[in-house]
């Protein structure tokens, strides 16, 4: 798995390219970083499959941007739907 990263000042995006499964997760929660992020945008514009190991490094994230901001950008629909079947579309703001 690829992860663009791009930072604007506070702003941290991250694009993952391809799956977040079990063995490309700890490449995606590696690459989160919230020192001095106030806003954390998750890119999944080219993400085709997250698993409950990529949700997990998701709320995570979310737990760690505690008081700041976090979104999930561009799902494609079948990865939305992992979402919305976990009840994870209630936790996160999707952009």
């Amino acid at each position: 798995m690829q992860i663009n990263k791009n930072q604007d000042g506070t702003k941290l995006t991250l694009a993952p390219i391809g799956r977040v499964d079990t063995i490309t997760a700890p490449e995606l929660e590696a690459a989160v970083v919230t020192d001095g992020i106030e806003e954390l945008v998750f890119d999944l514009a080219q993400v085709d499959y997250i698993s409950s190991a990529g949700l997990r490094v998701l709320l995570s994230a979310q737990k760690r941007m505690a008081g700041k901001t976090m979104k999930i950008a561009n799902s494609k629909p079948a990865v939305k739907e992992v979402f919305d079947i976990t009840g994870f579309s209630d936790i996160f703001t999707f952009a």
